[in-house]
């Protein structure tokens, strides 16, 4: 484990990066040693950050839920970050590219918490109970860490590489579809670029939040009413570049439109 001061002094220079849109170079090379509650503990810092600076914490984001990335990165569970208030923007939104280092998109739902959450035993059928609404999203990626040779520590200590998220199309409870057949098609500048359904988070999306509650119950942190959580993508990451519009279609949930200047 890395010293206190040393989380603190990462934390700092991965605020600083975010304020001016820049990246640094990869932490794990230089902090030899360095492991994933580290990283954790870095993302912690960070948050407090951007709290004290005005930002509110609404949501969390899970990461990593497909099989093809976790033996891509080489880990065997999802990961997590926050979601702040500045970062979440609505359908038909046209986003500032220059907000962020780098930009992807991935297709994923969000699950709106009518009740809160606490494992360390949370199960799918307690999360589907506490569930609100469950609705669309797209979750913009971005690294403020140079994007060749990162690893999970890299990545969990960046906030789980969480930018933004954009919210649309229609809300649904979680009896009024099969979850898990969701699909969606995901273009930009009107090519189809992606697909995926949903059940490819985790076999069903809740499971990725039950385990979200379950991880922070070892962080001695809990899931909140109201909280939304982004429950995994269930497409690869697309590249945006200035200009491009994207848009997802989910079919029966509708869809997801944003341009980026």
């Amino acid at each position: 484990m890395l010293e206190t001061s040393r989380i603190s002094a990462i934390a700092d220079e991965l605020f600083a990066a975010d304020r001016d849109r820049t990246t640094v170079p990869l932490l794990t090379a230089r902090n030899p040693g360095m492991v994933v509650e580290d990283a954790y503990a870095v993302q912690s810092e960070w948050a407090k950050r951007r709290q004290e600076a005005g930002a509110r914490l609404v949501g969390h984001k899970i990461g990593l839920t497909s099989k093809v990335m976790q033996v891509a990165t080489g880990i065997t569970e999802p990961d997590y970050g926050v979601i702040l208030d500045d970062m979440v923007y609505d359908s038909g939104s046209v986003i500032e590219y220059d907000r962020f280092s780098n930009v992807r998109i991935e297709v994923e739902l969000a699950f709106v918490l009518g009740e809160a959450l606490e494992g360390p035993h949370t199960t799918i059928f307690d999360v589907l109970r506490a569930t609100e609404y469950v609705v669309p999203a797209l979750e913009v990626l971005n690294s403020h860490i140079e994007l060749e040779g990162r690893t999970i520590v890299d990545t969990i200590s960046d906030n789980a590489a969480m930018g933004a998220m954009v919210l649309g199309g229609r809300p649904v409870a979680v009896d009024e579809v099969d979850l898990r057949w969701v699909g969606a098609l995901l273009s930009r500048n009107e090519t189809i670029e992606e697909s995926g359904v949903a059940g490819a988070v985790l076999g069903h999306p809740a499971m990725g939040v039950a385990w979200l509650a379950n991880k922070l119950a070892q962080h001695g942190r809990s899931l909140a009413a109201g909280e939304i959580i982004l429950a995994g993508s269930f497409t690869r990451p697309m590249w945006v570049e200035r200009g491009d519009t994207v848009h997802a279609d989910y079919h029966d949930l509708g869809s997801i439109q944003c341009r980026f200047i």
